[in-house]
């Protein structure tokens, strides 16, 4: 049986353990933590709507569901010509002859990143944002911003969504508690149209729910750095703060970046249509690591790691174990695709190079994001 070795225990590094397990490949999975943290539903661990376990799914239990090994380590040097990885408690090791690389993405890191908090960062970071909101909460007043980074040597990697959602999910729970009127909400970033690439009919649609909920915007100034009490912008003005949440922008892995694969100017790895990485028969890569080829509003997403991911087992199926199949590409299936949940309802949103959608969901929105956390858990253990 033809070994693979999979680095990464994310969205996509998962996939690709089941679908090589289902192809046929003997597979390992190599993860720096022990469980899989499910990002999408993490938005509601700091409002208190999830607990931090509640989002997370262990490794060994998906293991031993589908049968591939595990082994917790990390990965700290990945040698393309040699075809070696080299592992913090394992040392250097010649790869199996299929490598999967899915290691997700760092992050930039501006100025003053320290005095932020993040819901796409580490996942304790979770815990330490909620910790932040219940002190604000307990004050009983404040001003709060939230916004998102963009990577200018590659757009794709930004993560506005979650920083939507969890804006409208603290103004829903502030509401609740009767003293969102004492909360001052600013939502901030350094681009003019921030979910421009979500579509015309998504961006009217916020710009309409921002005015409606008396938010504040402060768009289109480069962030220079953040302070303590708040963010200064590249025109030295400064937005106060007693909260800021920021995500950073995706940048290539710090061990790719460090490493002889085939790059673009981010850091992300080179691959082609079918995930294979440029140059390096055998290794594939998939997710957040890898450099996306498409239209100017792609963006990595979950429902697209776990597509490279299948892709890749079928794709090296066909090469390395001689089954019968067409080679799947990941660039047909590029889109935006997400619901995005603000606590009392949700949007629909849409976007392929055809046609983009923008559907308001009161109430049931909601209630169908939840469901899709419990379909993403049950579907890993019982499909």
């Amino acid at each position: 049986m033809k070994k693979a070795l999979i680095l990464g225990g994310g969205i996509a590094g998962v996939a690709a353990a089941i679908a090589f397990r289902k192809k046929g490949f003997e597979v390992e999975l190599v993860s720096e933590r022990d469980y899989l943290f499910i990002y999408p539903i993490s938005i509601w661990i700091p409002l208190g709507t999830v607990a931090f376990k509640d989002v997370l799914m262990p490794l060994s239990a998906l293991a031993g569901k589908h049968g591939f090994s595990l082994t917790i380590d990390k990965v700290i040097a990945l040698d393309g010509r040699q075809k070696t990885v080299t592992f913090e408690k394992g040392g250097l090791r010649q790869a199996q002859p299929i490598v999967v690389v899915a290691l997700g993405a760092s992050k930039l890191k501006p100025e003053g990143i320290e005095h932020t908090f993040s819901i796409c960062g580490k996942p304790e970071e979770s815990l330490l944002l909620k910790k932040k909101i219940e002190e604000l909460v307990a004050r009983g007043n404040g001003k709060i911003a939230f916004g998102f980074g963009g990577n200018p040597k590659d757009p794709s990697g930004v993560r506005g969504g979650p920083a939507f959602e969890l804006f409208f999910n603290l103004h829903h729970h502030l509401k609740k508690l009767g003293i969102r009127n004492r909360f001052e909400m600013t939502f901030f970033a350094p681009m003019a149209d921030p979910g421009a690439r979500m579509g015309k009919k998504a961006l009217s649609a916020l710009y309409g729910m921002f005015k409606a909920n008396n938010f504040k915007a402060h768009y289109g100034k480069k962030i220079c750095r953040f302070e303590p009490d708040g963010i200064v912008f590249e025109d030295q003005s400064k937005l106060q703060s007693d909260l800021t949440m920021f995500i950073a922008a995706g940048d290539g892995h710090e061990t790719v970046q460090a490493s002889n694969l085939p790059q673009n100017d981010a850091g992300f790895i080179r691959i082609d249509n079918f995930c294979r990485i440029e140059g390096i028969s055998g290794w594939y890569a998939a997710g957040d690591v890898a450099a996306l080829d498409g239209p100017d509003w792609k963006a990595k997403q979950g429902h697209l790691a776990e597509l490279m991911a299948r892709n890749a087992a079928c794709n090296a199926s066909i090469e390395h174990l001689s089954q019968k199949g067409e080679m799947k590409g990941y660039q047909e299936h590029l889109n935006i695709l997400c619901v995005m949940d603000m606590g009392d309802g949700a949007g629909f949103v849409y976007k392929n190079s055809i046609r983009e959608l923008f559907i308001p969901m009161p109430v049931v929105g909601h209630w169908l994001k939840k469901g899709w956390g419990y379909y993403y858990k049950l579907s890993k253990m019982w499909l």
